[in-house]
């Protein structure tokens, strides 16, 4: 009996050992690792083992994290809007993998002002979202695909809930439904070459997308270059409790339950498709999604304000 725990000691040791040795060899990117998700992840898969390279936008978020990690992980400046940026990220991340290649892609950067009624936007307001949130997912990851295809590796791509239902305007929602779209049509075309593709859609939770000061500002930003006509057809009401509504209710302050979903896309045999991260996502907007379209106007309707001539 001894010696039979004995064995199954040395079993279980042997096969975390050979675990641990085969975490090592994969090579993680994780852009915007300034904070959030993405700061979270890569300082947890840092403590598994993995050789994480985490993107940052400015260099003070590459340096509170190098502080905070183990010597392995590396950080570099990546700006996803700008061509050149990726191209010598692409350079560094190969000279890093070899022959190896990169075993995972998360596509984690991302904004969310300006957002609002669409009424209120600018054609560059959405710009400055979609360049960010979509054409930056799809520049890097075209980028970096020679690099995954060497070690038919993963790629986890970041939208939201409110890439299934639109609840305001902006180029925030639209960019996580093309996120959805992007991220569908690379998974069947990349299944062929053994690359998994997977989505994460977290729900409300307390990150700088989500930072209510931030946001209220921006919206200040829109109402003050608003013509008159259109104030006046929306009220003063409306613009203070588009102000005052606030997500905290619904924002959760656990990211690990969003890493959690990335982490399983990234090392499980079989990674979901999709991840429904935060009990919102799960048991209400998602759920809502599937409704028809007068029920979810509805609901919508009740829990935002409305101009004072809702016609």
């Amino acid at each position: 009996s001894y010696n039979h725990l004995e064995c199954c000691k040395t079993f279980a040791l042997n096969a975390h050992e050979k675990k641990r040795k085969i975490t090592q060899l994969k090579h993680v990117l994780i852009t915007g690792c300034d904070s959030g998700f993405g700061n979270l992840l890569a300082r947890q898969l840092d403590r598994k083992g993995f050789q994480v390279t985490a993107a940052c936008l400015t260099e003070k978020g590459a340096a509170d994290l190098a502080a905070a990690t183990s010597p392995r992980l590396n950080t570099l400046l990546l700006d996803v809007t700008d061509s050149a940026s990726i191209n010598k990220a692409v350079e560094s991340v190969s000279r890093g993998v070899g022959e190896r290649g990169l075993w995972g892609l998360v596509n984690n950067a991302g904004r969310s002002t300006p957002i609002g009624p669409t009424e209120w936007m600018k054609l560059e307001d959405f710009t400055e979202v979609l360049d960010v949130n979509l054409i930056g997912v799809i520049e890097v990851t075209l980028q970096f695909l020679p690099l995954l295809k060497k070690a038919r590796g993963r790629v986890v791509n970041v939208a939201s809930i409110l890439g299934r239902l639109s609840l305001t305007g902006g180029g925030y929602c639209l960019s996580k439904w093309g996120v959805e779209a992007f991220s569908d049509s690379l998974r069947r075309d990349m299944q062929h070459f053994g690359i998994k593709v997977s989505i994460i859609e977290p729900g409300f939770f307390k990150t700088n997308i989500t930072r209510t000061d931030l946001i209220d500002a921006d919206l200040r930003r829109l109402w003050s270059r608003l013509p008159h006509d259109v104030k006046d057809s929306y009220g003063a009401a409306y613009f203070d409790e588009s102000q005052s509504l606030s997500m905290g209710i619904l924002c959760s302050s656990d990211l690990s339950k969003v890493t959690g979903c990335m982490e399983h896309a990234l090392t499980a045999r079989f990674p979901r498709t999709r991840y429904a991260a935060g009990w919102d996502a799960k048991l209400f907007w998602i759920p809502l999604s599937y409704l028809p379209s007068f029920i979810a106007d509805y609901v919508v309707n009740v829990l935002l304000p409305a101009p004072k001539t809702d016609v």
